[in-house]
């Protein structure tokens, strides 16, 4: 088998085989950004003198239409390919001759398939950041609409104090904005080029790389070109932690629902639309949309674990194991997104049954009342013990009283879901502006920037 790296050399097919394993496969996700990253290694080659205008030209013209071929399906991974650099490269020289050889002048594909990962994460990351502040500001506005449905709070699942369908939704939402607002740590770590490492000592050539970079829309360059290599697996491993955490608030939210809805609980009520059936008990409306999307967090937890796993206790510079590692971020991505996506569909459309609240539920409301006519908390707590012990009952406030009692910020009475807004009015700031730039820089290298 010929690559581009065998030369003159006879490569055994199950060397082949083995050694490309599944790549292509994930590789059909990296292909456009293959092409993007080496429009943007052309303009730090031109920049550094390393190829001539009339070359420049020819392969700018090339890549484009590359570009272009690759998103309508004529370019593709064959058979024949090792990976998305060796389709691009074939592709170019097909057409372009000795031009086309040029475009690996002063990269390696192990740089090659960093900056790669790095554009597909961009993209990715800003689709994620946005889908989940979607879901964040459905739970704020189901909040909204059902702050005064007021059910009881559990803890140990069991019942606790007054809570609302409203202050549930709340922390969920605002849990998942902490999530989103967690993004720039990752971003500041993927947001540098990794392009003029090559294989992570990079070359003898007078490279411009922050020519390349600022072309495709890199704040920077990896500054220490070792640490490009070193970085594989953390970078993924960032990204996916990321995921994982987004995909726990989501699990919450899921196991919740399937809880409540149950018939025991009784809280929530899933629409037919949303449910499935057996085809045994024609009675069931069964909340799979919900227990897929648990299970599916765990699936998000195991491709972080695949890539924490492949990463450990490997020395400096560039293993042959980091090729295992486009499997279960692209999955793992793609998971994240799915859930996202789906439960912004059903929130809205879970339907509210306020509880009464009575018994225990309403015991720390007495213990309050009395504190406030002046008994020491640790009296009132034991004669209310006492009481409940006795079989006695308290009288329960009225729903505008028990919610008045809890005025605090963010409690049941005072949800204050306009600081959470203005949170997630500034994670979209961010994201627009930070998707704005990455597609800037993509149309320019495209040429369809206006």
């Amino acid at each position: 088998m010929k690559t581009l790296w065998s030369g003159s050399r006879r490569t055994h097919p199950l060397t082949f085989l083995f050694t490309v394993g599944d790549d292509p496969a994930w590789d059909r996700h990296l292909l456009r950004w293959d092409v993007l990253g080496s429009l943007g290694h052309l303009e730090g080659l031109v920049a550094s003198r390393l190829v001539t205008q009339a070359d420049y030209r020819r392969l700018r013209s090339g890549l484009r239409a590359a570009l272009a071929a690759a998103d309508d399906g004529r370019l593709a991974i064959r058979p024949r390919h090792e990976d998305a650099h060796s389709a691009v490269e074939e592709w170019l020289v097909a057409r372009l001759g000795a031009a086309g050889e040029r475009i690996h002048t002063g990269r390696s594909r192990n740089d090659q398939v960093a900056v790669n990962i790095r554009l597909m994460l961009k993209d990715r990351l800003l689709d994620l950041h946005e889908a989940a502040g979607d879901l964040a500001g459905t739970l704020l506005a189901f909040a909204a609409k059902h702050r005064r449905a007021l059910w009881p709070g559990y803890t140990h699942l069991r019942r606790a104090m007054p809570s609302s369908a409203g202050l549930w939704a709340a922390a969920l939402g605002e849990g998942l904005l902490d999530t989103v607002e967690a993004l720039d740590a990752v971003w500041r770590q993927v947001d540098r080029s990794p392009l003029g490492s090559a294989a992570g000592y990079g070359v003898p050539l007078p490279l411009k790389r922050e020519t390349a970079a600022a072309a495709l829309g890199f704040r920077g360059v990896e500054h220490a070109i070792g640490s490009v290599q070193n970085g594989r697996g953390k970078l993924e491993a960032a990204a996916l932690f990321w995921c994982v955490q987004m995909g726990h608030e989501v699990g919450k939210l899921a196991s919740d629902v399937v809880l409540l809805s149950g018939e025991e609980f009784g809280m929530l009520e899933l629409p037919a639309e949303f449910a499935t059936g057996s085809s045994i008990m024609p009675h069931k409306r069964n909340p799979d949309v919900f227990e897929l999307t648990r299970g599916r967090v765990a699936l998000i937890e195991a491709d972080l674990a695949a890539t924490l796993g492949i990463r450990a206790k490997l020395t400096s510079g560039y293993h042959r194991d980091w090729q295992l590692l486009k499997g279960p971020l692209i999955a793992g991505l793609a998971r994240t997104g799915s859930l996202l996506s789906m439960m912004t569909v059903v929130v809205p459309a879970l339907r509210v049954h306020a509880k009464p609240l009575e018994g225990g539920t309403l015991s720390t409301d007495e213990v309050m009342r009395r504190v406030e006519a002046g008994v020491p908390f640790r009296q009132a707590y034991r004669d209310v013990a006492a009481a409940l012990k006795r079989g006695e009952r308290f009288p329960a406030p009225g729903p505008g009283e028990l919610m008045a009692r809890r005025r605090g910020t963010g409690g049941l009475g005072n949800l204050d879901l306009g600081a959470a807004r203005r949170r997630l009015r500034a994670a979209e700031r961010w994201r627009r502006a930070e998707r704005a730039r990455f597609d800037r820089a993509m149309a320019r290298l495209a040429g369809k920037a206006r």
